[in-house]
């Protein structure tokens, strides 16, 4: 204990001055734990307020696909880049350096694979997540598919888990081949993870109607990346959900799968962060890809 002699009484309490009282700058979190937002504060940049998050979790039910052939040669130098991965435990325990620093959304849910239909989905165990020091737990919702009820479930579950450790919840949204991705069919899929407790929602983007989808979800939203497409494609429609009001993307195949990966993430950060425009995000994708080959000739 210190002792007394010698101690200057506190004098500096700034009467008349309003306490700082700073909040989050993502919708749905005023009311949230103080844990929850500082996790979600990883993984959306301070800045702007939006994410880049990588995503390979693909090979859960895909197995090497694509460009996740060899995740430490192919993935592993985009991490620096991201801000927050989306992984499975495996990929993340065999590959990913435990120094990388970078949050982790992971893959929570498990069940089939694309050689059968989607069935009895299963959560991981909330210990491991809080082992591996999980910045999300992401479970799949499959809205309007045969399984519905059971992936809402699981849903429910997850955040009854995430709520003990103030880990936030981020709701995937799955969509069969039956499904039309509209505006109609994401409005529904997006509220009805919100209100089953996600902290925030993954799903895809619409050409019509996108800013209702958002403007209905009382939780932020990011856009998934889906099938490969030509780069400025893939910087236009992360522009178009940007602006509607989306805040980050969620991109493996358009990345990975690129013809340049560090050129087209540092790309797609430019759109998502900087709020460039497809054109100009693409200029810059091609000048380094263009160096990059130089570099390495």
């Amino acid at each position: 204990m210190p002792d007394m002699e010698g101690n200057i009484e506190a004098s500096d309490f700034c009467v008349g001055e309003s306490a700082k009282c700073e909040g989050s700058r993502l919708k749905g979190l005023e009311n949230a734990d103080w844990g929850v937002k500082f996790r979600m504060g990883r993984i959306f940049n301070p800045e702007s307020g939006n994410t880049v998050m990588l995503a390979f979790d693909h090979g859960y039910i895909m197995g090497p696909t694509s460009g996740l052939e060899r995740m430490d040669l192919s993935i592993v130098p985009l991490i620096p880049h991201a801000d927050c991965i989306m992984c499975t435990r495996g990929a993340l325990r065999s590959v990913v350096p435990p120094n990388s620093g970078k949050p982790l959304a992971l893959r929570f849910s498990a069940g089939s694979t694309i050689l059968t239909e989607l069935n009895d989905e299963c959560l991981a165990d909330i210990e491991d997540a809080v082992r591996l020091d999980a910045c999300a737990l992401a479970p799949m919702v499959a809205i309007g598919g045969t399984f519905e009820a059971k992936t809402i479930s699981n849903l429910a579950k997850c955040v009854d888990y995430t709520s003990r450790y103030s880990i936030p919840t981020l709701g995937v949204t799955a969509v069969g081949k039956n499904l039309a991705r509209d505006a109609r069919y994401l409005g529904l899929a997006t509220r009805v993870i919100a209100e089953n407790g996600a902290t925030f929602v993954k799903t895809y983007y619409c050409e019509e109607g996108f800013e209702k989808v958002v403007a209905g979800c009382p939780v932020p939203i990011v856009i998934a990346g889906g099938k490969k497409l030509p780069e400025r494609d893939a910087l236009e429609l992360a522009y178009k959900a940007i602006s509607a009001g989306a805040r980050g993307v969620d991109m493996g195949r358009n990345i990975f799968q690129s013809e340049c990966p560090r050129a087209m993430i540092l790309a797609v950060r430019g759109v998502v962060h900087k709020g460039m425009k497809p054109d100009e995000a693409f200029e810059m994708f091609s000048d380094l890809k263009s160096d990059g080959e130089k570099a390495a000739k």
